[in-house]
């Protein structure tokens, strides 16, 4: 992937912990991930999703997106990460290393 047209193309890392022991609450958990999905995000881990952005500007808009759908209660982390720090990742399944998800290849516009 790498730079177009001046832009640097980066990954979001979203990482969660929100509280489901209320009807409610378990809502706004689903509410919030099914957003995260609808965006274009990944799941990494159960509560990790990732999403590849053409742009730092573009990953700021999904950011912003996603900050929209926050539940009032628990926590959200997000991360932005350029290609080459993702790649950098370690990955293991078991004691089996992995590479890391590739970016899509595909551009987006919207």
């Amino acid at each position: 992937m790498g730079s177009f047209g001046g832009y640097r193309s980066m990954w979001i890392v979203l990482m969660f912990d929100l509280p489901v022991k209320t009807k409610p609450q378990r809502k706004a958990y689903a509410d919030f991930r099914k957003g995260l999905k609808e965006d274009g995000f990944m799941q990494m881990q159960y509560s990790v999703y990732a999403r590849h952005c053409a742009s730092e500007d573009n990953a700021h808009m999904h950011i912003n997106r996603a900050k929209v759908d926050i539940p009032d209660k628990g926590e959200v982390r997000i991360m932005l990460m350029t290609d080459k720090q993702y790649e950098r990742m370690l990955v293991f399944y078991g004691n089996f290393r992995k590479k890391a998800e590739k970016a899509a290849s595909q551009l987006e516009f919207f």
